[in-house]
This record gives structure tokens, C-alpha cells and sequence, in this order.
């Protein structure tokens, strides 16, 4: 009941508000029952244990909001985005009003992955980045094989495809990021100014394939070096693709769920306050408080430091961390 206040009735109250003082431009946070908004992480490329952490913190200082992380963990309880089969604590989904996903081909026990599809079904909105297209792969459970393909594609908009090369990781950005001008008025894209990415461009559309249901591009990246382009593939992998967009996901509940997702990721690109921005709105957008983000967007100021690893496989995560915002 309480999700279900904070994603229909909420809404409406502080666009009341707003309606009632034509300066309130500021974010407004909830004044009793704060939403909770849960961020699942576990890549082993992208350090998502950094920088979903850090917009938690954002919206807990700026909204008041309720927030916690879950991690990919060893047996120790220290954070290891290599471990594929342990994210403890997801139970916390059952009173979430919103679900962060950021994982990356997780084999997680049924104990844990059924928090994560009880929630995409309940009609409660996500917002996913980067390689929730790809979040799970069970490779030795034919019962569980359509996690990995199907279900990113009808939930998020689109499953693993190909991107258009790596090129020396963190070395420069890959990817010019612009706004869809037909969108340029959404309230995502409110503070949000073309930038580089660091994330190589993911395949989304063209050449046969296309985003599922009511997809809605926001922003479009066009990649700055392609191996596509180098191999003269271009036809069937275009070099400009949507990598921000909205849709709806109607799982067993009936009610249809607002979906925010973007194909960036890259541990650098959230240094860009666009970025954050375009983050920190799309969550606020997905809760149905679209009404509370200013017309500069929402305050992309990082709480203490943001300093990530560089991505890439296999150590390259910072050893030892501890789980925060649990």
C-alpha cells in the first residue's frame, strides 16, 4: 500500500504544491513515508559498486529518501563483483518503491533471484543501466534460459546485442551523446547537455533489430571510433543508437510499471554532471516525481568524493570494500 501511495497519490501532491507556489523550483522531499529506492549491483566491468552508491547518496541528502544498496559479495561479506552467484539481502525488494538494477550475467540461487522477478512483476516502476541487458546468464538451466535474452528485452527494452569496440578503456570518451529534439522537453532531460561518454556505444536498433513495446528514445549517442565501421558493418550496426530511453513493463500484476533505462554505464561517465543528472531525473521520473525536478534538473553535486576505478575485468575493483548504505 505504501509503494502504491508513493507511485499514484504522491505525484499529485507535490504537483499541487508546485502548482500553489510558482517558485517552488526545488526539490521537494517526501514529508512522511519516504520512497525506498534499492540498487542492486553486481558487474564485474563497470563498477557499479561505486557509482550506484554515490547516487544513492545524492537522493538520500537532496529527497530524503530511504535507500539501499545491495552488492555482489564473497563469503566474507567483502565485495566482489567476480562472485556471479551471491548478492545477499534482496528481500529488501518486497518494500521497495523502486528498483535500480546494475548487474551483469549474475547466476544468482532461486533464493535471491526471486526477489528480483517478484518485483519486475508487481507493477512497481525500474530503472536499469548498462548491462541489465544482459543482468543474468544461466547457461545450465534450460528452465531459467529466457533470463537471458527475453526478459531484458521485455522489461528494459532490449537484451545484449554487440557494441561498437572497447579502444583502450578510459583512455577517451567513445560515444557523443545528444539530445532527441523531439524529446528536448521530457522531464529527464531537464539540466541534461550534450556530452562524451566513455561507454562504447551498445547495438539497440537497426539492421533487423528495434526496442520492444512502447520504448521512447531520449537521447541518441553516435559512436567515435566503430569497429562495426572499421569491418564496413555499418548496415546492419548503425553507428547511432538510442542510449537513454522510457517505456512501460506489464508483468503479472496488470499494472503497468514505468521503465527508465540507458545503455551508459562507464565507472568515468557519471564524473560528467549530465550524466548524473540524467540518472538522478530518470529515478525521480520513474517514481512519479517529475514534479519535484527543477528546470535545471535535479542537483548532481556528489555527496563527499566520487574517484572510481577505471573499468575492465578482473581485479580492477577496489580490493576490500565493505558494503555501504545496506
Amino acid at each position: 500500500m505504501r509503494a502504491l501511495f508513493s507511485f499514484l497519490v504522491l505525484p499529485l501532491l507535490l504537483l499541487a504544491a508546485a502548482c500553489a507556489d510558482p517558485s517552488a523550483d526545488r526539490p521537494v522531499p517526501p514529508a512522511d513515508d519516504p520512497p525506498l529506492v534499492v540498487f542492486v549491483t553486481g558487474d564485474e566491468e563497470y563498477r557499479s559498486e561505486e557509482s550506484m552508491p554515490m547516487l544513492a547518496r545524492i537522493l538520500e541528502r537532496d529527497y530524503g529518501f530511504r535507500v539501499a544498496v545491495r552488492y555482489a559479495l564473497d563469503d566474507d561479506g567483502i565485495i566482489d563483483p567476480n562472485r556471479l552467484d551471491n548478492i545477499p539481502g534482496l528481500d529488501v525488494l518486497e518494500e521497495a518503491d523502486l528498483m535500480v538494477l546494475f548487474t551483469r550475467f549474475r547466476a544468482l540461487p532461486d533464493s535471491q533471484l526471486q526477489h528480483i522477478l517478484a518485483y519486475a512483476e508487481s507493477g512497481r516502476p525500474m530503472v536499469g543501466f548498462r548491462t541489465a541487458t544482459h543482468a543474468f546468464l544461466y547457461e545450465d538451466d534450460s528452465t531459467k534460459a529466457y533470463l537471458n535474452e527475453a526478459w531484458p528485452a521485455q522489461v528494459f527494452g532490449q537484451r545484449w546485442i554487440t557494441h561498437h569496440g572497447h579502444f583502450d578503456d578510459g583512455a577517451h570518451p567513445l560515444t557523443a551523446v545528444t539530445l532527441i529534439e523531439a524529446q528536448r522537453d521530457h522531464p529527464i532531460l531537464r539540466g541534461v547537455e550534450p556530452f562524451q561518454a566513455y561507454s562504447w556505444l551498445y547495438h539497440v536498433e537497426g539492421g533487423g533489430d528495434r526496442l520492444s513495446g512502447d520504448s521512447q528514445p531520449l537521447l541518441q549517442g553516435r559512436a567515435l571510433r566503430s569497429n562495426h565501421a572499421e569491418a564496413g558493418r555499418l548496415d546492419r550496426f548503425p553507428d547511432t543508437q538510442p542510449v537513454a530511453w522510457t517505456k512501460t513493463y506489464t508483468g503479472r500484476s496488470g499494472i503497468p510499471a514505468r521503465v527508465f533505462f540507458t545503455t551508459l554505464g562507464h565507472p568515468y561517465d557519471f564524473k560528467e554532471p549530465s550524466m548524473r543528472k540524467l540518472a538522478l531525473n530518470g529515478i525521480l521520473w520513474a517514481l512519479g516525481l517529475e514534479a519535484s525536478i527543477p528546470p535545471e534538473g535535479a542537483n548532481a553535486e556528489v555527496v563527499g568524493a566520487y574517484e572510481p576505478n577505471n573499468s575492465g575485468f578482473g581485479q580492477r575493483y577496489k580490493p576490500g570494500m565493505r558494503p555501504e548504505l545496506w
